[in-house]
């Protein structure tokens, strides 16, 4: 007698049928799709053995059943994407969801790569220097009304040039008769020290610092010899040709301030109106 060949789940014989191992168990088609086949997501039947099946995000379709939501085109050997569920091929998907790019005025296609800015879209390729027409890509930009340019081609184009030295002021700065110019260039004509951040002056166009231009070009007081600025809040007297800084506007004699008081010139000084009058 011979041995059986049963199905594992309704006990017939398989002998002369078609069967299928399954856990190591053979099992007729019927009961095998039964068993293991997966549900359709789209027509929710059995995707049966002979059935070719697409699984996409845990779901299971028939072939027929993997469908374009929109146009009902198969996706079973075409590109496709989901939006809100829906199954979409290329064109239906941009068509509706894609952006155009403002350069070429053609679609963004889902996966390629792309710039965004203020609302617009751009292939990374469209996205261009205005100056030099290298594309931009992931390197800092500057807009300029509706044009952008690259950060080397926008300093040579537009960025102030120090007036000293002729390079790019990138930020900062000292601006002197309406130019820019770098701190670091802005100096003394005299001890050539940096000027910004302190006070100074100006003789022919050229800055100096206030002890430079005391030495050079100030008067000297008739008393102290030292240079009078009239910077920094300082007065002085003037007479015939002399100059004085105010504190030093004294009697030549007794040494009290003459500063609002009469005084009486006597060749090299210049006395108090007691001292005066006792010579």
């Amino acid at each position: 007698m011979s041995e059986r060949f049963d199905c594992d789940n309704c006990k017939e014989s398989l002998y002369g049928r078609k069967y299928i191992q399954a856990e190591d168990q053979p099992y007729c088609i019927p009961c095998y799709d039964s068993l293991f086949a997966n549900t359709c997501d789209e027509c929710k039947e059995l995707i049966g053995h002979d059935s070719r099946e697409l699984f996409y995000e845990e779901r299971h379709y028939h072939e027929h059943c993997f469908r374009c939501f929109r146009c009902d085109r198969s996706l079973a050997d075409e590109p496709f994407t989901s939006q809100d569920d829906a199954l979409l091929c290329n064109d239906c998907y941009c068509n509706e969801f894609s952006s155009k790019c403002v350069a070429c005025d053609k679609t963004v296609m889902p996966g390629t790569r792309k710039l965004e800015y203020a609302g617009n879209t751009w292939h990374e390729a469209c996205f261009i220097c205005n100056s030099c027409k290298q594309p931009i890509g992931s390197k800092s930009f500057i807009p300029d009304k509706d044009e952008h340019y690259c950060v080397p081609c926008y300093e040579n184009k537009f960025a102030p040039r120090c007036t000293r030295c002729k390079q790019v002021l990138a930020k900062g700065g000292v601006t002197y008769r309406d130019e820019p110019w770098h701190k670091e260039c802005f100096v003394c004509t005299g001890c050539k020290v940096q000027l910004a951040g302190q006070h100074f002056t100006s003789r022919e166009d050229s800055p100096y610092c206030l002890k430079c231009f005391g030495n050079l070009y100030a008067k000297k007081c008739e008393s102290c010899r030292k240079p009078i600025t009239g910077f920094g809040g300082g007065k002085y007297i003037s007479f015939e040709e002399r100059q004085w800084h105010q504190s030093c506007f004294t009697c030549s004699r007794c040494s009290i301030s003459l500063v609002g008081a009469g005084f009486f010139p006597d060749r090299d000084q210049i006395l108090c109106r007691d001292c005066n009058n006792n010579l």
